[in-house]
C-alpha cells in the first residue's frame, strides 16, 4: 500500500510540475530574510534573480526544448541522490534537490526552517568556510566565497592564515630584535670611537 501511496505521489507531482509555470518556493526565502535580517532574492537558489517566473535566462520562458525536458526531469526527482541539472536553478539549488529529492523539498516549504538541519553542514560549494546550509541562515550567497556573514568569514580565514600569521609576527619580532641590537652596537661603537 506504501508504494502504491508513493507512485500515486509522484504522479501527481509530476503532473502538476508539467502543468505548473513557475516552481518556486518563496516561503524559503522568507525564511531567511527574516530569520537573517538580510535582504535575499530568488538567486540564492535560482538562475535568476526574479525567480522562474519570465522569458529571460534561466526562467521557464526562455528555455528551450532540451531545457525544458531536463525541467521536467529535475522536477520528477522525488527521492534523494537523483543526478539533477534543472535549468532554471543554479548550482545550490541542483544540491538541494539532488540531496533531498523533490518530495522532501515539497514538505520542507511547509516548515522552511527546517531545511538547514535536513541538508546538514556537509558541502560548501563555495568553499568558503561556512556550510550551505548556515549560509542559508545567514542570508547570503551560497555560491559567492566573498558573501558570507563577516565576521565568521573573519574568523575562518584568520584561521585558515595562522601559519602565515604566526611566520610574519615571528618575523616582525625579529626584525625588531635585530634592530634593537643593531642600534646597540652603533652606540657602544660610538662611545669607544670617542677620544678620551
Amino acid at each position: 500500500m506504501r508504494a502504491g501511496a508513493a507512485i500515486v505521489f509522484a504522479s501527481l507531482v509530476v503532473a502538476w510540475s508539467q502543468a505548473a509555470p513557475a516552481f518556486s518556493f518563496p516561503p524559503f526565502q522568507q525564511f531567511s530574510e527574516k530569520h537573517s535580517g538580510r535582504t535575499t532574492n530568488c538567486s540564492m537558489c535560482h538562475m535568476n534573480d526574479d525567480g522562474p517566473t519570465g522569458n529571460g535566462h534561466g526562467q521557464i520562458g526562455g528555455l528551450t526544448k532540451d531545457q525544458l525536458e531536463q525541467l521536467n526531469k529535475a522536477r520528477a526527482a522525488l527521492q534523494p541522490g537523483s543526478e539533477v541539472d534543472n535549468p532554471i536553478l543554479n548550482k545550490f539549488g541542483n544540491e538541494i534537490v539532488r540531496k533531498l529529492g523533490m518530495q522532501k523539498v515539497l514538505e520542507l516549504s511547509a516548515d522552511p526552517a527546517k531545511l538547514p538541519e535536513a541538508l546538514g553542514n556537509t558541502t560548501d560549494l563555495d568553499d568558503d568556510g561556512i556550510p550551505d546550509a548556515q549560509e542559508y541562515l545567514d542570508g547570503t550567497d551560497p555560491l559567492n566565497k566573498s558573501h558570507g556573514d563577516p565576521a565568521k568569514l573573519f574568523f575562518i580565514n584568520l584561521s585558515r592564515c595562522k601559519l602565515q600569521i604566526a611566520l610574519a609576527v615571528v618575523a616582525v619580532f625579529l626584525l625588531d630584535y635585530g634592530l634593537a641590537h643593531l642600534l646597540k652596537g652603533l652606540s657602544i661603537a660610538a662611545k669607544t670611537a670617542e677620544p678620551k
